[in-house]
């Protein structure tokens, strides 16, 4: 087998197997480092515009104070010159470039563990931010009116002023000032009530067929069963309709099917929570028609996760094996029904790939993996374990799979492309000693494929299904291992990872790259399932249909049908997909790309209608003006370019760019009239620009207070302050979306959850409708364009989840976005107000 195979091979292999964990916490103290020292570097920044700040100011005060009092203007430069901050010593916009380097990317689940490091940015970090303002408290006469004119600027550290007030909120020690908008005559009277909509799951998009076995089983129901992130999904496949069984709380790695075809058992990971803490894995057995689970097995016994079960088949599938993801891979057995534990034997050190029951007898188990398969015996409660003796066969890396054949043989398929038939043979004596019982050996040897056999399928009259790794194959054998047909499945799908029998003809084919087929040996295959197969990042949803576009790392960009639950059309791009936005006019979509190219696409031809580059950084946010006259491009540059839009989209041309973030850009929205834009970045800030006034800095934040806003997806800013938690590391939240409706806020977590939210949602801890499926961190969520259903990408789970929005009878009124409604409609809960009060001083 050649390198490209033992490479896929050794990928299937580590999925199971644990994780190097020291490299692990290298890579967390390094990125956390990076975050430190992004952050320390924002803060200087900080007290360098500051500076800046004051340098301007000191003319104005100057003259001012000569005219009531010109004594007063020598303590003025008396005060800055001994601490030699005098006029002659302003600090230039140079002096801030060397700050502009980008951050490779935002901080994942695993970066909660440095705490420690985190602690030390956030004792640091406000030290740093009072030294520039220590400069006007050394002038105690001067501090009332200095602080009047930092108000009217605009500064971060501004509070009550003449023109309004601002609240302060904190992430990892860093103040991010809010201005209150003008209709909110009393902040502390606000009060933040759950949302009256709610989310239904309606569809998952995806199937894990990359690094999972054992994944995709057909019911007498007609429905076929497999699993992608947290969810079981039970897919009908003629009425082409989902259910979803949702227990689970971190992803599911296994299946098995009960004898009776209707009781299910589903192995899942441990998973964090959002602490970092561990979670136990556990099995549950749960009733397939109606859903319910009957059993949760093995909570507080399987460590990392579980790999592998099966049900017994001679005693009415009275008994569950288990093999968990700990270094010994324990195997066990277990009384589901009584919820007992019969026995337990750690397994190998060696990845463990199946184990299965043997069919004839509940006391004979078969486990297969890396380097071994071993025959398991069960007596007076104790389990012990042969190894199958290859003999004069070569010993392949790995066994894959193997299934029993009728006439009681075990069928095996390796990795050299091979399929062995093992059956018991008498002891021998000389070689093991007297009293040796009789031991398993290969009795003959099959040439099937070209690359690994990944998967074993035994038809009803006795035939054979086997399927290929790098040759992508499916070939029919009989009984006695004649092959008797085959086809080969398209190269776009990948390797065969399991095979599902529906009716003798037809078959159900599990693929490397998440895609199920459904097809037969004459009529060939079709996918009826598909997803993406590396983390994805990028969500736009059509401005007037139910579609929507998803692209990823895996360079796939996907357009989706949201009513009929398909996949319109994929194309592959030279590069990663990082963010996405439609035209308004609804005939183009632009992408953004790793290496800071960005591409537009033809909705209905997919051919690239332009192609230009901003930079050598990766993009992270597309966004055009609600006219569609302008594009705003957010790169991890610190730039955002804006281009004006001609002929439909199809033609761009450099307008400006929006110079004076201290770090990568996250999220941007535009104002309603398109000449304004709101913009996040990674070190918390929240800037506003005049684009239509020539990309100008807009210094004076509090004048945008009252701004109404055509999208709100920045994660930052007054009217979404509520989604953060108390004490939330800046990169907890990695997207939101508001409603068309402006009634509600979705919030995309780093701990796999959904939350919908009231909107406006300006006062902390605000309460939300929580919702589990991702097994990952979730990286994007968008409304549809009538607000029908709610997209959610997960990361490296690579699904998607479509949510359909519930509303009560009167949530269907709509209100302006950029206004609150007035503080009679809400109602009281103080504390929070009051608490920011204390802090703001």
């Amino acid at each position: 087998m050649d390198g490209s195979t033992n490479s896929l091979d050794d990928v299937s292999a580590g999925s199971s197997a644990e994780f190097p964990d020291r490299l692990s916490l290298m890579e967390v103290r390094l990125q956390a480092q990076e975050d430190e020292i992004t952050l320390l570097k924002s803060s200087l920044a900080d007290a360098l515009r500051k500076l800046r700040l004051h340098d301007q100011q000191i003319p104005l005060l100057k003259q001012q104070l000569i005219a009531v009092n010109p004594g007063a203007a020598r303590v003025l430069n008396q005060s800055f010159c001994i601490d030699g901050y005098s006029k002659p010593c302003r600090h230039s916009t140079s002096s801030l470039d060397g700050l502009h380097h980008p951050v490779n990317r935002v901080r994942r689940n695993s970066e909660k563990q440095s705490k420690d490091i985190q602690d030390k940015a956030k004792q640091r970090m406000p030290k740093k931010a009072a030294s520039s303002t220590n400069l006007l408290t050394r002038s105690p006469s001067l501090e009332g009116r200095a602080k009047d004119l930092l108000s009217n600027t605009g500064s971060q550290g501004s509070r009550r002023g003449t023109q309004g007030h601002s609240i302060k909120m904190f992430i990892r020690g860093r103040p991010i000032t809010m201005y209150v908008p003008s209709n909110i005559q009393n902040y502390d009277d606000l009060r933040m009530d759950l949302p009256s909509e709610k989310l239904d799951l309606d569809w998952v998009y995806g199937y894990r067929g990359r690094d999972c076995r054992g994944n995709l089983y057909m019911l007498p129901s007609g429905e076929a069963v497999y699993f992608i992130a947290c969810v079981v999904v039970l897919y009908h496949v003629a009425n082409r309709t989902q259910r979803h069984y949702r227990k689970h709380t971190d992803c599911v790695r296994c299946l098995a099917i009960h004898p009776d075809k209707v009781l299910i058992a589903s192995g899942q990971t441990a998973g964090v929570d959002k602490d970092g803490k561990p979670l136990q894995p556990f099995v549950h057995i749960w009733d397939s028609t109606t859903l319910v689970t009957l059993q949760q097995i093995g909570m507080g016994t399987f460590e990392r996760g579980v790999g592998s079960v099966a049900f017994s088949n001679a005693d009415a599938g009275a008994f569950l094996c288990v093999i968990d993801d700990s270094n010994e891979h324990m195997l066990s057995l277990w009384d589901w029904n009584k919820n007992t534990k019969v026995v337990e034997v750690k397994s190998t050190n060696e990845a463990v790939f199946a184990v299965e029951f043997n069919p004839a007898d509940t006391n004979n188990i078969i486990t297969c993996g890396k380097s071994h398969v071993y025959f398991w015996t069960l007596s007076a409660g104790t389990l012990t374990k042969k190894q199958g003796i290859f003999g004069k066969y070569k010993k392949p890396k790995f066994i894959m799979c193997f299934v029993f054949s009728l006439t009681g043989d075990v069928l095996t398929g390796d990795s050299e492309g091979n399929i062995l038939t093992w059956g018991k043979s008498a002891a021998d004596i000389k070689t093991l000693g007297k009293g040796a019982k009789e031991t398993f050996q290969i009795m003959k040897q099959t040439r099937a494929h070209e690359g690994s056999v990944f998967t074993l399928c035994v038809l009803q009259g006795g035939a054979l299904l086997s399927g290929g790794g790098k040759d992508r194959r499916i070939i029919r054998w009989s009984a006695d291992l004649a092959p008797e047909r085959e086809c080969e499945i398209p190269e776009k799908f990948g390797a065969v990872r399991t095979i599902a029998d529906v009716d003798g003809e037809e078959l159900l084919v599990g693929t490397t790259r998440n895609a199920i087929l459904r097809g037969s040996f004459s009529d060939g295959f079709v996918a009826i399932v598909q997803g993406h197969v590396d983390e994805m990042w990028g969500l736009a949803t059509h401005p007037f249909q139910n579609i929507f576009l998803t692209c990823g790392n895996d360079k796939q960009v996907c357009l989706w049908n949201a009513e009929e639950h398909t996949l319109g059309w994929c194309t592959t791009l030279e590069e990663s997909g990082l963010c996405a936005d439609f035209s308004p006019n609804g005939a183009v979509v632009s992408v953004g790309l790793w290496t800071g190219r960005w591409v537009v696409l033809d909705l209905q031809t997919r051919e690239v209608v332009s192609d230009l580059i901003d930079g050598n950084e990766q993009l992270s946010v597309m966004r055009y003006s609600p006219d569609g006259s302008f594009l705003a491009v957010g790169s991890h540059d610190n730039l955002i370019y804006i281009y004006s839009v001609t002929e439909g989209g199809r033609r761009y041309t450099r307008f400006g760019k929006c110079t004076g973030h201290s770090s990568f850009i996250t999220h941007l929205d535009w104002s309603k009239d398109g000449k304004y834009i709101m913009s996040n970045s990674g070190d918390y800030e929240i800037l506003y620009w005049d684009v239509a006034g020539g990309c100008k800095l807009l210094r004076n934040r509090y004048e945008s207070k009252d701004r109404e806003w055509a999208s709100y997806t920045c994660v930052l800013g007054f009217h979404v302050m509520g989604v953060w938690l108390e004490g939330s590391d800046g990169t907890d939240i990695n997207a939101l979306c508001r409603s068309h409706s402006e009634r509600i806020v979705a919030v995309a977590d780093d701990f796999c959850k959904v939350h919908l939210f009231q909107y406006p949602c300006p006062k902390p801890k605000a309460p939300s409708h929580r919702y589990e499926g991702h097994g990952s961190h979730v990286t994007n969520v968008r409304f549809t364009h009538c607000d029908s259903h709610l997209l959610s990408l997960g990361g490296k789970d690579t699904c998607i989840l479509q949510w359909r929005v519930k509303r009560s009878g009167a949530a269907e009124k709509e209100h302006p976005t950029s206004s609150l409604p007035p503080p009679t409609s809400l109602n009281s809960s103080s504390e929070p107000g009051k608490q920011k009060e204390k802090e703001m001083g």
